[in-house]
């Protein structure tokens, strides 16, 4: 995840830099907020590359209790964050533009809209490892999620998302000279990528509370130790403290401690 991570980040922003530079040149909001969300990603890609490496390199750091593994989703959730805020940039820009149209110069900024397409799927490609994954199973455990690379994923695959409503903003301007529809694609970004935003806020805030793992899981550990007639599971605490790890603590009452 750490080396995709470090190629995604220099690759989003040369794309950056050219879609930015496009869109003042030729006029496209499309293109412009595809650029500035662009940036934007990359700050948030350099969070989860130094979330990566704080954690490896305090992996056995005995300060931290139950090891590094929430700097990942605390890395996810400020990435969140930031995804939600390029969502209400981009929102203001392009109804600042709805009111007031300006000229826009489609052939070329169609052009690196493309470009910017296919730069976004390689770097989802290069990123897709895991989160593509990101399913559960039956018995509660299959939460395990690096949302950090998730996160790196949901940004990359928000800016390619932004490419493709450029690039049909500014064929549909061209072809029928609707130029309202290019900010109006701006907006529609805003509104998915904010959805984006939320869903991602909500998955690593409950793992960054302890309330991640669910009920069903936590009796199916109970059950397992009362099958012995004389175990009885006073008090239980389970708590998610990296993908794939957890923490439990309990108190038996018996009359025969093994």
């Amino acid at each position: 995840g750490e080396r995709s991570s470090h190629r995604v980040i220099a690759l989003t922003l040369v794309m950056m830099v050219v879609e930015i530079g496009a869109g003042f040149a030729f006029g496209s909001m499309a293109l412009l907020a595809d650029g500035w969300h662009m940036g934007t990603h990359a700050i948030a890609l350099g969070i989860t590359a130094l979330a990566y490496y704080f954690a490896r390199r305090h992996a056995d750091n005995p300060r931290f209790t139950f090891g590094t593994g929430k700097v990942a989703e605390l890395g996810g959730f400020a990435s969140a964050v930031v995804l939600a805020v390029v969502a209400i940039v981009m929102a203001a820009e392009s109804l600042q533009r709805l009111i007031a149209p300006q000229p826009i110069r489609f052939n070329e900024a169609i052009a690196v809209a493309v470009v910017g397409l296919v730069v976004n799927v390689i770097s989802a490609f290069m990123l897709q490892d895991r989160p593509a994954h990101d399913h559960e199973h039956g018995d509660g455990q299959g939460r395990h999620r690096d949302h950090n690379l998730k996160a790196a994923y949901f940004h990359v695959l928000a800016d390619a998302l932004t490419s493709l409503l450029a690039i049909v903003a500014l064929s549909a301007g061209k072809a029928f000279g609707w130029t309202w529809l290019d900010p109006s694609m701006g907006i529609v970004g805003a509104v998915i990528i904010t959805r984006w935003a939320y869903g991602l806020l909500i998955d690593t805030g409950r793992i960054l509370l302890d309330r991640d793992v669910d009920a069903a899981f936590v009796s199916k550990i109970v059950q397992r130790i009362e099958a012995d007639a004389d175990n009885r599971v006073s008090d239980i605490h389970v708590w998610r403290v990296a993908a794939g790890s957890l923490s439990i603590i309990l108190s038996i009452v018996t009359h025969h401690p093994q």
